[in-house]
Formats: C-alpha cells, structure tokens, sequence
C-alpha cells in the first residue's frame, strides 16, 4: 500500500470549499483522468475513471463526514484505496485542503509510476485544479450537502 499527502491553500473560507468538495459529481471538472462520478446516495458513489489509457470503474463508501472538517472515503469494490480530506481554517478567507490517498498500485505499469511519484503529482495537480475552480467562482460553491456521516464504532 502507497500513501500519498498533499495540500493547497485555497483563496476562499473553510465551509465554501468544504461545501464544492461535497458535490463529487463536479469532480471530473478539475480531477484529471476522472471521467464521471455518480453520487448514488448520501454516502455512496460510483467512479468512472481513464488513466494512462486505462479505465476503470468503482465504488466508494463515505466513511466519515464532519462539515466543515473531514471526509473520508474507502473503495467498496474495483480498487484498493481509501483517503481523507481535511479542511483547515487559516484564517476568515483562506483554508487549508489536505488530501492523503491510500492506494494499492496494480501490475507493472502503476508500481512503476508509484515509484516516480506522478500519483503524488497527480494529487498535487487536481488540488491546484481545484483552487482554480473555486476561486474563479468568486468563492460560489456550486453546491452543498451539510449531512454528517459518523466513523463506523464513534
């Protein structure tokens, strides 16, 4: 397993950019190589996705959600991988996304780009992507869904 953290500071307050990362369906508008995702209900999705040629389709469960705070996620059926995302309030008009992916590389081709780091690049673009994305939005989210989801045991 492979674990990747990266972060950006984004130009806008901590609920605005939590609320645009509660809208999973506008994910393929700044994550790269994500095709489609299907908010199947309030704590599931399903993925479409072409990297490098490959697609792949799977299913995430969300496992945690405090608004404002976290959403955590984990691969019900395709992949291996699970991940947080936290936001950190910086101050009245900045936030902190922080993003760490557990993943688990398939075959030669993604062990090898595992090693050269291009998910860790990868990562790092899609949060940029995302801070664009927001903040061309005059800080408009286009969306929110303001539910909590509660760690499995809490």
């Amino acid at each position: 397993m492979s674990t990747v953290t990266e972060f950006v500071d984004v130009n806008v307050p901590v609920r605005t950019c939590y609320n645009q990362w509660t809208q999973f369906e506008e994910f393929p508008r700044f994550m790269e190589g994500v095709e489609q995702i299907q908010q199947l209900d309030d704590t599931h999705t399903h993925w479409k996705t072409n990297i490098a040629g490959v697609t792949r389709e799977f299913d995430a469960e969300i496992t945690e959600q405090l608004p404002d705070e976290r959403v955590a996620w984990k691969a019900t059926q395709g992949e291996k991988q699970a991940g947080v995302v936290t936001f950190h309030r910086l101050d009245d008009t900045h936030t902190r996304v922080t993003v760490q992916l557990d993943y688990d590389p398939q075959g030669l081709v993604e062990t090898a780009g595992d090693k050269l780091g291009i998910v860790d690049r990868r990562i790092k673009g899609d949060l940029q992507r995302f801070k664009e994305f927001i903040e061309s939005r005059g800080g408009i989210p286009t969306g929110a869904w303001r539910g909590q989801v509660d760690r499995p045991g809490a």
